[in-house]
């Protein structure tokens, strides 16, 4: 979660909420604990890889386990893309951005296609990059300017509660990294007590990231300038006189968002290989190289479909068809929690019907392209799966 998100989701949540940007992302992490909690207690019961993909199947039916894992692999297919794009942001010259960011799409995804994957250890290395980057960040910026607190302040000029909801769910693009911790029940001890544990920590230990570096944005920026950058928190260092530290910074951007690129690419790989062994999607991505042990059909696809989307999408774009796609795979990890029985209940059902609220309603409020396209391929990749099982039976 502490990754390229916070370096480029808060200016357009500040485009559709403005000076009403921080009650966007209290909305947002109310949404995001009511989904950990949920994500928590289904993978206390079902401690194997697979996530929601397989929570959805064995809670809610088969659909209902093809939406989610569709849902993940269309809107982590949008992240791949922003994430590229905020790779561009941060390291190109100014026209240079989509070349740019194509050209990392190719190379990480050779890097993928010959079995590297990233490792818990160079998590942790990034992870410490970009928390010192975002330090160096907010002191730099804070110092370097006289920060305007009064930007605080909710506008007279109200976004609506519409705005405010859209805000909500662009910024939920940047929390969704928690599911990543319930996919991995059969690598870590006693998967029952740890994982629980280890979203809710990670959960709070974002928020609070998050709420910092925002009211730095507002205070430093103001909500009209935050809505203008492609490159936020380098721009906001830029403003004061500590401009020498941006380079800092736009390293720490580079490093979160190829590091996120990376294991997005790869995760996106093995899911769509599991939903390809299940008939979910068409059986020839279920493929793996003879040498290099990876599903290469569906890596070269998704480095296609990525470079695609950094051609002809903005950051906004991506970040939008992104929280799509990854809401509707909450929505599903909800309705399945909310189906558990009591022995295996860890929070009050209140709160799956909430995160199941939540979710319906951020997705409703995006961006409108975001919600139509979205909505085109849900409907496609169905159509898809049921020609593909039509044509497995015997």
């Amino acid at each position: 979660m502490i990754g390229a998100g916070v370096f480029v989701a808060f200016a357009p949540a500040a485009q559709a909420a403005g000076s009403w940007l921080l009650l966007g992302l209290a909305v947002a992490a109310l949404v995001a604990y009511a989904n950990a909690t949920a994500s928590a207690q289904l993978a206390a019961q079902y401690p194997t890889s697979g996530g929601t993909y397989v929570y959805g199947r064995e809670q809610l039916g088969p659909w209902w386990g093809f939406v989610a894992g569709w849902g993940f692999v269309i809107g982590k297919t949008a992240s791949c893309a922003a994430m590229a794009l905020a790779f561009g942001a941060y390291v190109a010259p100014p026209g240079w951005e989509r070349a740019v960011a194509v050209l990392a799409v190719l190379v990480l995804a050779a890097t993928s296609y010959r079995g590297v994957t990233r490792t818990a250890r160079l998590t942790r290395i990034i992870v410490a990059v970009v928390l010192l980057a975002l330090t160096v960040a907010v002191v730099t910026s804070l110092a370097g300017t006289t920060p305007a607190w009064s930007n605080l302040a909710l506008g007279d000029e109200a976004p609506g509660t519409y705005g405010v909801l859209q805000a909500a769910g662009l910024l939920f693009f940047a929390f969704a990294g928690y599911a990543r911790i319930a996919t991995l029940g059969e690598e870590v001890r006693d998967p029952g007590r740890t994982i629980p544990r280890a979203i809710r920590l990670a959960l709070g230990v974002a928020v609070a990231v998050y709420a910092v570096v925002a009211v730095t944005l507002l205070v430093v920026l103001g909500s009209d300038g935050l809505a203008q950058q492609a490159d936020p928190v380098a721009a906001a260092v830029e403003q004061g006189t500590y401009a020498w530290a941006s380079p800092v910074v736009r390293v720490g951007g580079a490093a979160a968002a190829l590091g996120a690129l990376l294991a997005l690419m790869t995760g996106i790989g093995r899911t769509t290989l599991a939903m390809a062994r299940e008939a979910d999607l068409p059986r020839w991505l279920a493929a793996v190289h003879p040498r290099y042990r990876v599903p290469h059909r569906a890596e070269l696809v998704l480095a296609g479909l990525v470079c695609a989307l950094v051609l002809t999408v903005d950051l906004r774009g991506a970040i939008g068809f992104s929280s799509f796609g990854v809401l509707v795979y909450y929505l599903v990890a909800n309705l399945a929690a909310a189906r558990q029985g009591t022995s295996f209940r860890r929070s009050p059902r209140v709160l799956q019907v909430v995160g199941a609220l939540g979710c319906a309603t951020l997705t409703l409020t995006l961006p409108l392209g975001s919600v139509v396209a979205g909505a085109v391929v849900l409907v496609v990749g169905a159509l898809l799966r049921g020609v593909g099982r039509r044509a497995a039976r015997p």
